[in-house]
Formats: C-alpha cells, structure tokens, sequence
C-alpha cells in the first residue's frame, strides 16, 4: 500500500516547516483575540511561551466553566460537548473529520465504502466520535458498537460483515475469540485501528498470524489525533495538524532528538487552540523518514508517564521542582532524583550531570525548590539513562 491521504504527507521538510511556522503564528494570533486564557500570551518562539498543563486546565474549567477559556468557539455553535476524566471538558465543533482521525484511518487501509466496527465508547469521552468522524470523513459507513457485549459485538461482525475494527488493542481478539467459540465467520474482519491502550509485541503478533493488518494511534481527548502507524511500522507519523515537541519532563525546554523527554502538543485547529499542551506523556523523536514515504517526523510511541510525582516525608516533589533546582545551577544538564529508604525514613539522592564542584550549590537548590535535603552525586555527562525519568521512587509499594 503506497497512496497516501494527501499531499501534505509528503511535502518536504522545507515545505512542512514554512507551512507550519505561518500557521502558528495565525494560530496565536488568533488564540489571543478569541480564547481568553490567551490573551496575554507573550510574543516569542513556540519553545519559550508557557506549557498548558491539564492540572492548570482542570482549575481553570471550575474557575471559568465550561472550558476555562482555551476554547475559541462559542459554545452554542458546538455539535458536541465531552466530558474525560477529572473532569475535563472537551468541544467538538461542527466540522467533518473535527478530530483528524480520517488520515489515520487511511494508513491502516480502510477505504470509501468500508464498514467500520466502531468499538470505542459513545458516551462521556469522545474516542468514539473521533474514529467515527474520520471514518466518515473517508466516506464509510459505521457500526457504532461501543463497549462491551462481546458475543453481541461477534454476531454483528459476521452479519455486516465489517473490514475493519477500531477500539482498545485487545478487544479485537477478544471479539475474534468468542466469534470463533461460537462458530461465526468473522473473516472480513482483516483491518484494525487500535489505540487507547499498550500495544504488545505478542498481541501484534497474534494478528499478524492471522492475516491481519492492525496498526496504532496515540491521540488524547484534549488534542484528537498526534501521531499514527503506517505500513511501514517504523514509529508513530506525526499528523499534520498539530505540532510536537518533546521537553524535558516538568519544563517547557525542548530535549534533542531521540532524547526521551513530555510530548508537547500544540494545535492548528482554530476552535480549540490548545498551545503547548503538556499531555503527561513520554516518547521520543525517531531520526529519518518513515520507508512508506510520509515526511513527516515521528515518534516511538507511548513510553510512559511524565508527571512522576512522589510524596517525601510528607510532601509531594515533582518534576518541576527538579527542573527549577537544575536551572539555578547553570554548568547541571541533566538531572534524576532517586527516592529510597534508609530503614524506615525518606531519603532523596539527586544524581546530576555536573562537574563535581557543583553538588553543594545542587544540593541548596534542591532543597530551596522541595523543602527538604537531599544527597548530591555529580556524575559525567551520558550517565544517566534515555528514558525520560526525572524521578525514580524506589521505595517498595505497600503491601
């Protein structure tokens, strides 16, 4: 399979970077003049305005319901309103295909005409609208199943005889399992779109055994889609309409590419212009092009949580406070606080790539940014692993 959804996923790099750069800037231009949390968002690169935190969004819907002013839409206009976890308020604007999920759709390989089994919730959060949307956006019609039910779910499939799934990674075989116990033909099912959950190697393999083509998505219900697989299963494409950056976890500070550090989403879509939107989560920047074609840059994928808070001696510390201590000590680059035991109290040792002359000046900080003391240990640079941690609680989970 070599066509793509459009020209954008091909453009050169040139081309995506010109296009994008006078899209923010539309983008934040118009996020000042219509959503009030923006108002006042400073003039500057993308990497030196705030990061939106969920937390901070959280406060700011009860301060100022519905939607704490990141939306740019008036609500009467909305088609639908969701509500995630939190809770979290989300909008969907009346626009086809309003969460992007049509591309994604395309590059598993469903096509105009294909029926779509539909198995991501209707209610509450939006996961299945966003599939929905996009399916239809690609002019096929869709079952919307939902959760649950499995033999019903079975019985549908080998009546309407659907070519692809979409929902939760494992579900799939759930379904496919009980069809077979039932002694259904559920053999048109040959496509699945999974994302919502882990995707592990053994459950992708299972597919692949049995003729299935089952790519992934990582999208959330604040953003709709960030990146999806191709055919080429060589990362996550980043989608054209948002912009991703990976920081350093409790910063805003963009990290190398390959560094694993928080994926920061900004969005080009005008009704909800989400601008650097922390999502919590940990990936990393791949080198090169996908071998499908797509220029675009990617991801690997989901690789964990960002916001690793833990609780010492009574007191939360979180990624932040290791930042600010790092950023009061200009010659540390890279920092991780290791939580443990010494019998029965807390204690915290930061291990920081620094010259050794810095630990006292570290050690200050650490304690001006946490109120509490920690050990210092300076180590050399390339010491401490590539996985995004900023801090590692090794203390055992209560029993």
């Amino acid at each position: 399979m070599t066509e793509h959804f459009d020209t954008l996923e091909t453009r050169s790099a040139d081309e995506r970077e010109a296009a994008q750069a006078a899209a923010l800037a539309r983008q934040l231009a118009h996020a000042r003049a219509a959503a009030p949390h923006y108002a006042a968002l400073p003039d500057g690169p993308l990497a030196s305005l705030p990061v939106t935190r969920k937390s901070e969004l959280l406060a700011q819907q009860v301060a100022s319901p519905p939607f704490g002013g990141v939306v740019a839409t008036p609500f009467g206009q909305l088609a639908r309103v969701f509500a995630s976890p939190g809770p979290i308020y989300e909008p969907e604007a009346a626009v086809p295909d309003y969460w992007r999920y049509a591309r994604a759709l395309h590059a598993t390989g469903l096509r105009a005409g294909d029926l779509l089994h539909n198995c991501f919730a209707y209610h509450f959060t939006p996961a299945g609208s966003m599939l929905e949307g996009g399916a239809r956006a690609l002019g096929c019609p869709v079952f919307p199943a939902g959760t649950g039910n499995t033999e019903l779910q079975a019985q549908a499939a080998a009546q309407l005889r659907p070519r692809c799934y979409s929902g939760t990674p494992d579900f799939l075989k759930t379904i496919l399992e009980r069809g077979e116990a039932m002694g259904l033909d559920l053999s048109s099912l040959t496509l699945g779109h999974v994302t919502g959950g882990a995707y592990l190697p053994s459950l992708r393999a299972w597919y692949a055994e049995r003729g299935l083509t089952v790519l992934q998505s990582y999208g959330t219900a604040d953003l709709g889609l960030v990146a999806y697989e191709s055919e080429a299963r060589e990362g996550l494409i980043i989608d054209e309409g948002v912009v991703v950056e990976i920081v350093r976890p409790g910063t805003g500070d963009p990290v190398a590419d390959g560094e694993v550090g928080e994926v920061v989403v900004t969005t080009l879509n005008p009704h909800h212009p989400l601008i650097r939107f922390a999502t919590g989560d940990l990936s990393a920047i791949l080198p090169g092009t996908s071998p499908c074609g797509r220029t675009n840059r990617r991801i690997r994928g989901w690789m964990g949580r960002a916001d690793q808070a833990a609780k010492v001696r009574g007191m939360f510390v979180r990624p932040e406070q290791v930042a600010a201590a790092l950023r009061a000590v200009p010659s540390a680059a890279k920092a991780r606080l290791v939580i443990s035991l010494d019998g029965e109290r807390d204690v915290m040792l930061l291990r920081a790539e620094a010259p050794t002359g810095a630990a006292q000046a570290l050690a200050e900080a650490l304690q001006s940014a946490t109120k509490l003391r920690g050990v210092v240990e300076c180590v050399p640079p390339g010491t401490l692993p590539n996985d995004g941690k900023v801090i590692d609680d090794t203390r055992p989970v209560p029993g």
